[in-house]
């Protein structure tokens, strides 16, 4: 989520579960029940992360660079599901959204595509779906805010010791947290818990979200090195600033000089 400047309202919010669309100088925002902007797409280039948390989620690819599962929590306006979709060929992707006008809006206003045999939303409870033993994917992305905070069926350390028994062996869990929620200690201390394995903080490129990875197996120290090459290599295929998420990393994990230590 991000935070409203002078956009132009198109629709205007009654309640909070009310769900509208604004613009501005080209960029057109998704807002449920608030002014809080929850997705963002340029117009011009309705399948890039236009938003620096979006952007700093794909930093997992740091760590895995071909997921062939992806599960999300939340659709808001699609924007990390389309950015795999069209990038990352090979990767199937399910989105579990609860609200159906979510989904109504971001496939009418964000190009959100139609369900396929690699990309599939389903309306529906993600605290409820993660519950499923017949559910396994390599990576689960959760982004469960609404216009104020962290939702908390979606927050909760059940939650997240259901996302970690859903992930394959080597799978990653990525969370979109806000720094200034009054929780996120506590939320942040949660998934730790149902992480042991480890889990890494990567400050957004604009202050205020921190994206946390949990890893569901030892994925070993990294030495800075192989991910400044990686960073390298993944940032003249994506143009992404991935450079700068290896920086990240180092300003809120603990690392030595020559490796960040999971």
């Amino acid at each position: 989520m991000d935070l409203l400047g002078s956009w132009r309202i198109r629709k205007p919010a009654e309640d909070a579960e009310t769900v509208y669309i604004s613009e501005k100088f080209g960029v057109r925002a998704l807002h449920i029940g608030s002014d809080t902007v929850q997705s963002a797409m340029r117009i011009a280039a309705p399948n890039e992360l236009e938003l620096s948390y979006t952007r700093s989620m794909m930093a997992f690819l740091l760590f895995n660079e071909n997921p062939r599962s992806v599960l999300m929590i939340g659709l808001g306006g699609g924007s990390v599901a389309k950015f795999i979709y069209h990038r990352v060929p090979g990767t199937s992707i399910r989105v579990i959204e609860i609200n159906e006008r979510v989904v109504t809006v971001a496939r009418r206003y964000f190009a959100v595509p139609a369900n396929d045999v690699r990309f599939e939303v389903i309306i529906g409870d993600g605290a409820e779906f993660v519950t499923r033993p017949t559910v396994c994917a390599d990576l689960i992305m959760a982004d469960g805010y609404d216009g104020e905070s962290h939702v908390e069926a979606v927050s909760s350390l059940a939650f997240y010791r259901d996302c970690h028994e859903r992930l394959n062996a080597r799978g990653m869990l990525v969370v979109n947290l806000w720094g200034g929620d009054r929780e996120f200690n506590e939320t942040l201390k949660r998934i730790e818990q149902a992480f042991p394995a480890g889990t890494l903080c990567l400050p957004a490129e604009k202050p205020g979200n921190v994206i946390v990875f949990g890893f569901r197996g030892p994925a070993g120290n990294a030495a800075w090195a192989t991910l400044d090459r990686r960073a390298g290599e993944l940032e003249a295929r994506y143009e992404l600033g991935f450079t700068r998420f290896v920086e990240g990393l180092r300003k809120m994990n603990r690392h030595d000089e020559k490796h960040l230590l999971i």
